[in-house]
């Protein structure tokens, strides 16, 4: 009498071992929770960048295809290039920004647009207030540090929660073309007085025989060929890191170390910026600004920059970008006359 109670019991547990399962794979197929709760609810349902990104259909293929590749290529290069991996720390992450609200880590590289990013950003996440057009946030407000958060000010567990979750994109740029345009920015623009008091004077009295004394003072003269002198001086990075608008992208943004979703390039800037805009399903809402092409640096403005370097100092030069060049897929400039 007691085998059809024990049969019963024997199959109750097996129906509810059943059902546990089934919940359980249930439950896993779920998209991962957003960090911290920090999205709006009406933001919830919807496919976050990095799932439209890897799992979506939501943009052509011919630009997933090249983005792809980018990827691709960008890894192979830090395989092929970089020997020691190291562990990333919050001084690394000074320059990745975060838009929490979108699910977006964007790592600004002076020269490239990142004013126009910036600008963006701030639109996206409020910190334009009512602001909707990016053109309408002054160029200096973009940069004024707390208008926008890095990755630096968090905590380890949100780092590494933002870093697997979110969408990393860069833009980067020519190394070469990047470098001229820093240097016509910084030193030859007679607005930039914080620059030739900070670096000009400076290049100014360790780079030029016999200096005038108001060159000294205000070292707003500085030649292009006393700006390569001072890149490729070992002192100069002895005494002090590179300013930001020409340090190395991979000394700014660790592509080795972060794994970025999208490399954008300054070259595609229009297609690439739609792109990522389209990604975070906010093409809609903010468009990202035209640039200017009239007083845009190009090749072969970089070419009459460099006809004057001896090539000794092209090669040293090349040596000192040699990473950007390899990681970001730019061939060595045609002009240079060390090859």
């Amino acid at each position: 009498m007691r085998k059809p109670k024990v049969i019963r019991m024997v199959f109750a547990l097996s129906l509810g071992c059943f059902v546990m399962v089934i919940f359980y794979f249930n439950s896993n197929l779920k998209p991962a929770s957003e960090p911290d709760g920090e999205r709006s609810s009406g933001q919830k349902s919807r496919r976050s960048p990095l799932q439209t990104l890897y799992e979506g259909d939501q943009v052509e293929s011919a630009v997933q295809a090249i983005h792809q590749g980018r990827r691709e290529l960008l890894e192979e290069a830090c395989h092929s290039y970089t020997r020691k991996r190291r562990v990333l720390i919050p001084e690394d992450l000074k320059h990745v920004i975060v838009d929490d609200q979108h699910g977006l880590l964007y790592c600004y590289v002076p020269k490239v647009a990142c004013t126009n990013w910036k600008r963006v950003l701030m639109v996206l996440t409020g910190a334009a207030g009512s602001v909707q057009d990016p053109l309408a946030i002054p160029a200096n407000e973009a940069h004024i540090p707390g208008n926008l958060r890095t990755l630096s000010e968090y905590s380890t567990s949100q780092i590494n929660q933002r870093l697997r979750s979110y969408l990393k994109f860069v833009f980067v740029r020519e190394p070469f073309e990047r470098l001229v345009s820093a240097y016509r920015n910084k030193f030859t623009r007679s607005y930039n007085t914080a620059f030739h008091k900070r670096y000009g004077t400076k290049i100014v009295r360790r780079h030029r025989p016999d200096p005038q004394p108001e060159a000294l003072e205000r070292g707003n003269d500085v030649s292009f060929e006393e700006f390569v002198y001072y890149l490729v001086d070992p002192a100069t990075q002895r005494e002090e890191p590179f300013n930001e608008h020409w340090e190395r992208v991979h000394s700014l943004c660790h592509p080795c170390l972060i794994h970025y979703d999208v490399v954008g390039k300054y070259e595609t800037l229009e297609q690439d910026s739609r792109y990522v805009l389209q990604l975070a399903g906010v093409e809609n809402q903010v468009s990202f600004p035209a640039s200017s092409k009239s007083t845009r640096t190009t090749g072969d403005m970089a070419a009459q920059f460099f006809h004057n370097i001896s090539p000794f100092y092209q090669k040293k030069l090349y040596n000192l970008y040699r990473m950007d060049f390899l990681l970001f897929n730019y061939s060595v400039p045609a002009y240079l006359k060390f090859t």
